[in-house]
């Protein structure tokens, strides 16, 4: 069984927790969804969001854990 080659053009998309997905171009973004800077190919998207998306933590716990950290630094 061969694999199928995947023509798809994709965008990276990031939502509102600055996490990272791939999402065909020609279809309207899902809800809660912006465009990330990125459109090709499958692979080349991936490697972006590889490159781009350094912190895997969401947004709101990377900003909690730094409000503790901030506090603990206080006393």
């Amino acid at each position: 069984m061969s694999e199928i080659e995947d023509n798809t053009i994709y965008k990276v998309v990031v939502n509102h927790e600055e996490q990272y997905s791939i999402w065909p171009a020609d279809r309207e973004l899902p809800l809660g969804w912006n465009e990330g800077g990125k459109e090709g190919p499958k692979q080349e998207c991936l490697d972006y969001i590889e490159e781009v998306w350094t912190d895997m933590r969401p947004l709101s716990l990377r900003k909690k854990m730094e409000e503790m950290e901030n506090q603990a630094a206080q006393g």
